[in-house]
């Protein structure tokens, strides 16, 4: 796509910049206000947007680009329903083109009126099974987002999913590294405590981890904090 809205945000230049993102130096909330940020710059009719997550008991706003879309947003959690959640669970593009005239949700609609959202547009972002999410785009006229607009946030939601997935395998990746690094400083931990009992005892390996494991649960610790502490003792003597 090669069209520009009327502020001059360029969707190629806004997708390529999430499809550059260095996630190792991102935030999830940095990211996702980011997302928000360049929906309001590329999509045509774009007043403010947010991005609604839906967890099990709650829904919320994560970010938004102002106090506009982040009112509307919550005047639809209070109510239980709305376009921005029917879009996120629901899994389809839910659209307000007149408020005026909408009979889908029309205490949503007059709130929206009275705030001066004439039009909304939200548009499921795909984040395969681990959330439920949504773009939510309103505008300040009728009928803000014709079809190219949509067609737009559709895509631009699709770009955001792939970045929103990739920062989800991320923070996994990492968690899982960070699991192993410990995993591992607590076996070189409880590999030195049984030396320092096999030298002092003599004993051998079987029988000092024996020990290390009724010391462990004699006082209620971990394995690895009673073996660090039998090895600062050993230090200090």
């Amino acid at each position: 796509m090669t069209q520009r809205d009327s502020s001059g945000g360029d969707p190629r230049a806004a997708f390529d910049e999430l499809a550059g993102l260095v996630l190792s130096e991102q935030s999830l909330d940095g990211l996702l206000q980011r997302v928000a940020d360049l929906a309001k710059a590329v999509v045509p009719g774009a007043a403010e947007v947010s991005v609604t997550l839906v967890g099990k008991d709650k829904s919320t706003t994560v970010v938004s680009t102002g106090e506009l879309a982040t009112a509307l947003d919550e005047t639809q959690y209070d109510e239980g329903f709305g376009p921005c959640l029917d879009a996120a669970v629901g899994g389809e593009v839910a659209s307000i083109p007149d408020m005026a005239n909408d009979t889908r949700w029309p205490e949503f609609a007059r709130v929206a009126t009275d705030k001066g959202a004439l039009s909304s547009l939200s548009t499921p972002i795909p984040l395969q099974q681990y959330a439920n999410a949504a773009l939510n785009i309103y505008g300040l006229t009728p009928g803000a987002f014709d079809d190219p607009a949509m067609e737009l946030a559709s895509s631009f939601a699709s770009y955001a999913g792939v970045a929103l997935a990739n920062m989800h395998l991320y923070e996994s990746t990492r968690t899982l590294a960070e699991q192993l690094q410990n995993a591992m400083e607590s076996r070189a931990v409880i590999e030195q405590a049984k030396g320092v009992l096999m030298g002092q005892r003599q004993c051998d390996a079987e029988e000092a981890f024996d020990i290390l494991v009724k010391l462990s649960q004699q006082s209620n610790r971990k394995l690895r904090e009673v073996a660090q502490a039998l090895l600062d003792s050993a230090r200090l003597t």
